[in-house]
């Protein structure tokens, strides 16, 4: 796919509309900054609220981009960002298309939503996304399922600048709390997985049949 995004974006994120709301995610970004893995708090739009010092540190080689930065809208960085797929492991299939999905579902619930619109404008302007978006998702939500559009529990490919880390998987874990909810957001927590070592292959005997290896079954 290509990455080519809009223009300006429409609005600036939303703030909190309370002093108590703000105080509570002042404080919950203590609460994520604890957090070892990369987290961060997103509202309906993908805009992101709060992340983490890990976080960062798992992006911290992305080029600058003036509309697709991944602490600014999560989703607009996985579409549009040229540097996504160096942090993004198999990322047409295993990143993009989910999250097409997550938005089609997302913008069918909020039709008038000007950001939500601005994206579907961004995808319309990218001949191959926009392919993939009207006609590939379907495809691939009939023979996937529909749970594929969901983020909590899915395992995906990441390459981590860390060398302790490297290329390596991520599961997905989302929770919201009530205070969230009522805020309309949701807090996406990046669990990251040691990278796994081919086990050591037995020494064989000149003599020795040669056989196939069973591909391990995906988790």
């Amino acid at each position: 796919m290509a990455h080519q995004a809009g223009g300006q974006r429409p609005a600036p994120r939303p703030a909190p509309q309370t002093p108590e709301a703000q105080a509570y995610l002042e404080d919950y970004a203590t609460v994520l900054e604890a957090v070892s893995f990369p987290s961060l708090v997103v509202d309906h739009r993908w805009d992101v609220l709060l992340t983490n010092s890990a976080f960062r540190t798992l992006f911290r080689e992305v080029g600058p981009h003036p509309t697709a930065m991944p602490d600014d809208n999560f989703l607009r960085f996985v579409l549009f960002h040229p540097d996504a797929a160096t942090v993004l492991g198999d990322h047409e299939s295993s990143w993009c298309l989910p999250m097409l999905a997550h938005f089609a579902q997302t913008a069918e619930r909020y039709g008038h939503d000007h950001e939500l619109q601005s994206i579907r404008r961004d995808i319309a302007q990218d001949p191959i996304m926009e392919a993939a978006y009207r006609h590939g998702l379907p495809h691939w939500l009939r023979v996937v399922g529909e749970r594929a559009a969901e983020h909590d529990g899915a395992v995906r490919p990441l390459r981590h600048p860390d060398p302790r880390w490297g290329t390596t998987e991520c599961r997905i874990v989302a929770e919201t709390t009530g205070t969230l909810k009522e805020l309309g957001c949701t807090r996406l927590t990046l669990v990251l997985r040691e990278a796994r070592r081919a086990p050591a292959r037995p020494r064989r005997s000149r003599r020795a049949v040669s056989h196939l290896r069973v591909v391990p079954a995906a988790d």
